[in-house]
């Protein structure tokens, strides 16, 4: 009987983090989702980003949907070299969340 239990709270731990996963979107959503206002435009996301990690540069960066809010992810090596992971909401440009990626 454990074994049993054992499979099913993995299997239900599994369908659970699957639902918290973030969704990436294509880029027709993406377009849809600027064109209406729902997001703001990449280059004020960045901008943003930048003001932050002045000399910085932008190394990767992406869209996402948790929840229903627009996440932007973005990669930045400083001007010193270091690479910071930075979350903003998409919406507003806020910066949620930075760390230093080691």
């Amino acid at each position: 009987m454990n074994t049993l239990a054992s499979i099913l709270a993995t299997t239900m731990l599994a369908a659970i983090a699957g639902l918290a996963q973030a969704r990436d979107l294509g880029p027709d959503e993406v377009l849809k989702l600027r064109d209406a206002g729902t997001i703001q435009r990449f280059e004020a996301l960045n901008e943003a980003t930048l003001a932050k990690y002045p000399g910085g540069k932008i190394e990767e960066s992406e869209l996402e949907e948790e929840h229903g809010r627009y996440g932007y992810q973005v990669e930045v090596r400083d001007a010193q070299g270091v690479q910071w992971d930075i979350d903003l909401d998409a919406a507003t440009g806020q910066i949620l969340k930075e760390h230093r990626d080691d």
